[in-house]
Formats: C-alpha cells, sequence, structure tokens
C-alpha cells in the first residue's frame, strides 16, 4: 500500500480503538515484537491475507508511540517470515506522523495446495493458527486434517468400511443402480457384477466402501451411529426456548437408515412441522395449501449437506443438524466449504467436489443432478416465494445454511380482499387469518388486511359491541 493508504489505515483504526479480522497492531516501540509467527500463521491461512501494523500501542489507549528503527524492524520480521512452512514474503511500507515512523507489513494469503502455514519451529500440529475475530487461535487437528485432504485429494467417501458385507446390503436396489450404470455404456455392461462394483468404488480392493454402505446399506447407522440426522422443531426462535407447556421441543426426532430414506423422512419432517397457508380461488374456489417455505429449497438444503458433509474419520461422530425454529429452518453439517471455493462465489462458479464418488452414484440414482445447480435453485425459489435470500456459513469445521420466513411487518406482502373475504366464509379467529395469511405478527395481519374490510361492511364481527374481545370472529357479510 502508499503511505497515504497506511495513514488512512491507521486513523481508522485508532478512531475506532479497534483491531479488525485482517489487521493486528504491534507497538514495536522499543524493539521487533518476538512472537510474531501466531498472526503470520493465521494470515496466510485466510483467503485474503492480513496486514500487522507497527507503532500503534493498543494496551496503551491505542497510542501512535512509532517504531524504534524501520531498517532493524524490517530485517527482524523478515527473519520470523523465514521461520513459517512455507515462506512468508510480507510487502512493507512505511508513513511518517509527527517525526514517528510507522511500518505495515502486509501478509499474503498462501494458495490453498500448501496450507496451513506453520510456524516450522513448532510443527504443523502445534504452529498452525487461524484467525477468529480478533484472535489468533491454534487449529484444531480437524481444521489442519481439511487442508491436507485437500490437498491430498483423499476420498473419504470411498474409504474401506471392514465389517459391511454383501448381507449388509439391500442387493436389490444394488442391482438397480447397476443396471442403471450400465445402460447406454456397452463396454460397461460386458462387466460382471464384481467388476463393475470395484470400478466404480463400491468396492475397493474387495471391500465394501462407505458410499456402498450410505446408499445400499440395510442399516448404515450399525456402523456409524452418528452419520445420520438429528432433527428438532423448537418452539422459538432460538435454541433452549421453552414452550407454553415446558415444552423444549415441538418435535424431536433422529432420522436414520440410507442417504435416501434419511432425504425422505428428513422432508417428512419439515413438512409435519411447517404452516401450511391454505388459499381459496375466489372464482374457482378451489382450495390450495401454500408451505411457509418452498419444499423444493429445502430438499436442496437437506441434500446438499448429506452428499457434501464431512465423512471423515475425524467427523464421523457429528451427525446432521435439522432444527425448525419458528422464525427460520437452519441447517448444519459437518465439514466447512471445501477446496477453493467460497462464500462469495456459492452458485457462481463450479466449485470443487469433496465426495465425487458419491455426489456421482446420486446423480445415477436420479436423487441430485450434480450440475452445481443446488445453490442457485435455493435462491430461486426463495426469491419466488417472496422470502428473504438464504444466509450461508462457513464456521470453522461445519457449514450452515439458514432458510428465513417471511418478515412481520416490513414485508410489502401482497393480498386479495376477495381471498380474505372468502376465507371468512365461516367465522375465523384472529389466529386463523393471521396464518392464512402467513404473517407472524397476528396484529398487524388484522389492523392492516382485515380492518379496512370490517370498515367497507365486506367483514361482519361476531361480537361488534367487543370488538377487542379474545373470542373475536370475523365472517363474510354476505354469509352472516
Amino acid at each position: 500500500m502508499t503511505s497515504e493508504e497506511l495513514l488512512i489505515l491507521i486513523d481508522k483504526v485508532t478512531a475506532s480503538r479497534s483491531e479488525y479480522q485482517h489487521i493486528e497492531l504491534k507497538a514495536a516501540e522499543k524493539g521487533c515484537p518476538e512472537r510474531l509467527y501466531d498472526s503470520l500463521s493465521s494470515f496466510s491461512n485466510r483467503d485474503d491475507g492480513g496486514i500487522i501494523i507497527f507503532g500503534i500501542n493498543e494496551k496503551n489507549s491505542y497510542e501512535k508511540c512509532g517504531v524504534y528503527d524501520l531498517h532493524d524492524l524490517q530485517q527482524k520480521v523478515t527473519e520470523q517470515c523465514n521461520s513459517m512452512t512455507p515462506k512468508v514474503r510480507p510487502l512493507f511500507s512505511y508513513a511518517e506522523i509527527d517525526g514517528k515512523y510507522f511500518c505495515s507489513a502486509e501478509i499474503p494469503a498462501v494458495d490453498i495446495s500448501e496450507r496451513p502455514c506453520f510456524y516450522s519451529g513448532k510443527g504443523r500440529l502445534k504452529g498452525s493458527y487461524i484467525r477468529v475475530g480478533t484472535n489468533d487461535e491454534l487449529m484444531s487437528e480437524y481444521e489442519i486434517y481439511s487442508f491436507e485432504a485437500y490437498r491430498k485429494k483423499y476420498q473419504d467417501d470411498i474409504r474401506i468400511v471392514p465389517r459391511v458385507t454383501k448381507a449388509s446390503l439391500n442387493q436389490s436396489e444394488l442391482d438397480r443402480y447397476i443396471k442403471l450404470l450400465s445402460e447406454n455404456k456397452p463396454n460397461l455392461s460386458k462387466l460382471d457384477k464384481e467388476q463393475i462394483c470395484e470400478l466404480l468404488s463400491i468396492t475397493v480392493d474387495g471391500n465394501y466402501s462407505l458410499t456402498a454402505a450410505l446408499l445400499f446399506g440395510i442399516y448404515p447407522q450399525a456402523y456409524f451411529p452418528q452419520l445420520c440426522i438429528i432433527a428438532t422443531a423448537v418452539p422459538g426462535t432460538q435454541a433452549g426456548t421453552i414452550g407454553q407447556s415446558g415444552e423444549r421441543f415441538v418435535d424431536n426426532r433422529r432420522i436414520e437408515g440410507t442417504i435416501r430414506d434419511m432425504l425422505s423422512e428428513a422432508m417428512t419432517f419439515v413438512k409435519n412441522n411447517i404452516r401450511v397457508k391454505t388459499v381459496i380461488d375466489s372464482f374457482t374456489g378451489e382450495r390450495k395449501d401454500i408451505p411457509e417455505y418452498p419444499l423444493t429449497a429445502v430438499r436442496e438444503v437437506i441434500l446438499n449437506a448429506l452428499v457434501h458433509r464431512d465423512y471423515s474419520i475425524h467427523t464421523e461422530g457429528m451427525p446432521i443438524q435439522l432444527q425448525i425454529f419458528t422464525d427460520k429452518i437452519v441447517v448444519t453439517n459437518p465439514g466447512g466449504l471445501y477446496g477453493r471455493i467460497t462464500l462469495d462465489q456459492l452458485g457462481q462458479t463450479q466449485p470443487d467436489t469433496r465426495n465425487s464418488v458419491l455426489a456421482t452414484a446420486l446423480e445415477t440414482l436420479k436423487l441430485t443432478e450434480n450440475r452445481y445447480s443446488g445453490i442457485p435453485t435455493i435462491r430461486r425459489e426463495m426469491k419466488e416465494y417472496g422470502l428473504e435470500m438464504p444466509q450461508f456459513e462457513n464456521q470453522r469445521g461445519v457449514f450452515k445454511v439458514v432458510l428465513f420466513r417471511e418478515k412481520q411487518v416490513s414485508e410489502d406482502i401482497y393480498v386479495d380482499s376477495d381471498d380474505i373475504v372468502a376465507f371468512c366464509s365461516t367465522p375465523k379467529t384472529r389466529q386463523e387469518i393471521a396464518e392464512f395469511l402467513g404473517i407472524k405478527s397476528v396484529t398487524y395481519a388484522i389492523s392492516t388486511y382485515v380492518m379496512p374490510l370490517v370498515e367497507s361492511g365486506d367483514i361482519i364481527l361476531s361480537n361488534p359491541a367487543h370488538p377487542k374481545s379474545p373470542s373475536q370472529k370475523y365472517i363474510s357479510a354476505q354469509k352472516k
């Protein structure tokens, strides 16, 4: 960066009196800090790198103290950069304020194929750091493994499961899969079943793989009890909320079986625990049930979790979590984003595939398209439903998707008054009308959409003498 840009940055951090996720402050007034390797490692392991600014003492009210010696500081920082694996190549910049000198070291991101960058003196396990907020934290063994798995192209989806035998699998489903595989592939169709299984990694050196167990196993959780989905419906907007009867969960289920089974049962769980708005066409009288979430989007989220979760030994004890709150659906799966893809690239570029054999097999079984269309489909469905865009979070070792319900008051909802009048052909409570409209706030629904119809005479109160009565009901005038 230029001297002018460094001065602007110094003004920013001293005015805000704060470090940032990509900015670390060091005093260096009396000498070069002796331990920089944690920041050098964490910044190198960030996709955007980071900046260390020398000459600001955060412990003394972010004083602009300046550095002791620009030349010596640069040499000593470079020495510490050379003690990293791979070596770090910083870009230095300088600036002067009232006779005091300041220095910045821009730490470039290390290519993902070379991560984690670590302090050679402590080794990969004890010298690898990751930036969490404004802190440099030691990487977990799993985080280190994640980089190694990508670099060495580990295929955890086809690792051998010694206990799985021929009798452990649904042979008719396996035969159907092989038949689908062989269609329009004359060379493949010439091979026998054992050869095809080995070629397509259903077996590896004669032993059945994890993919075989997950797709065709009679009961895959016999070998991996936590490769399942823990589904909960919570009576509130956050975990720990207690319902009116003291219940922690409205519904709570452990979903097991093959990937096909888990996908089907998870969708059933969602359908049973979300609201459905009934719309009656005022002209045809036809009834149409509309779930509060687009089920196609929900299915894609769950399927993506099942296909792209981490199936390594490090996470085989971690289930997928499906949580239904009153304002959102949250799906969390073990394993963050894989490879070079970043959050802002989701749905925009072709990603690396963590479980390529499993994904290809599911395409053959017609459970997924395997055309990288999942994220665009989720976004399109949510948009067409008039809902907020989904939220994707790549946290330490997990990936989370959040689907939000309708906004309560701020959302611009189009409602046909004739639909409300038709719906109230039989007396309806405030709550029933709000649910019909798909609006969370009952007060807002009644005041905005129903009371104007009461004033116009299209809707009549069941108890007009007490309009605010808790037992008040609304009925269309022509049915009174």
